[in-house]
């Protein structure tokens, strides 16, 4: 039984013994980002790297450091107007103004370079199977990783596949952005990560604007008329976020099964 999932902490040959048993590397990805006042900024890449341990541990492979970075653009008149601002506002990302801070968002041209980097080594390495687990939403950042698994599938020996980290139970329907699912995930995950005393108390309705949390109808072009937040993140729990973690790692733990034992056919 290997030691441990994590390759910066296996002796070479670890690695080697591990890599013929099962060829999988596992890389575990997103930005340092504003989830709201109540959470850390590691949410996204936080929840990845959990995940991809969990996974690896249950079907094999040894998961890479996590990768602190991502990617996003300017919001678009549309998605402007759907939150509450005007049309003509610049917004990146979560970056909202009334923020007390920004993300570390990377240019979307370096970032992918970095990744295709990660990548063409991991392929030098002669990993059969590189999972992409992706824990942040933003569109370009979801479409460099989707495109860069995509072509080094096609034009080298290697799989690379790309999933996003989180995957609803049965009548969950939250996708949002630092709202009721994402709190209960990093409660679960790091407890000591989440502050919901920064929050107005239960009642208080929760504006986008004021806050840059944002629900999935909303971002589906479905807001409020008063543009607030609906799955309040004040409504997490333990229990929700590790009924979440558990159903993310069976799903992606078949995804990851069902792509090996496709490999050679």
């Amino acid at each position: 039984m290997l030691r441990t999932v994590h390759f910066e902490h296996l002796r070479p040959g670890e690695l080697v013994e591990e890599k013929k048993r099962f060829p999988v590397v596992y890389l575990p990805i997103g930005p340092l980002e504003w989830h709201g006042p109540h959470l850390a900024l590691g949410m996204d890449p936080l929840n990845a790297a959990a995940i991809s341990e969990r996974v690896a541990q249950r079907v094999g492979g040894v998961v890479l450091p996590t990768f602190y970075w991502g990617t996003e653009r300017e919001r678009s008149p549309e998605m402007l107007e759907h939150i509450g601002f005007d049309r003509d506002d610049w917004v990146v990302g979560m970056d909202f103004p009334k923020n007390s801070m920004k993300s570390l968002y990377i240019n979307e041209d370096a970032f992918g370079v970095a990744v295709r980097e990660y990548l063409r080594v991991l392929v030098e390495q002669e990993y059969k199977l590189i999972v992409i687990i992706n824990g942040h939403g933003g569109e370009n950042h979801i479409r460099t990783l989707e495109r860069l698994a995509a072509e080094f599938t096609a034009t080298t020996p290697a799989k690379v596949m790309y999933t996003i980290t989180t995957f609803l139970p049965e009548g969950e329907q939250d996708f949002g952005h630092a709202t009721r699912v994402e709190t209960s995930i990093l409660t679960a995950l790091h407890p000591e990560c989440v502050d919901l005393g920064t929050l107005p108390e239960k009642g208080t309705v929760l504006h986008n604007q004021d806050f840059a949390i944002v629900d999935d109808l909303t971002f589906r072009g479905f807001p409020t008329p008063e543009y607030t937040v609906r799955d309040d993140p004040r409504e997490a729990s333990r229990e929700l976020g590790e009924k979440t973690l558990a159903f993310s790692v069976d799903t992606i733990s078949k995804m990851v099964t069902d792509a090996y034992q496709q490999l050679d056919k």
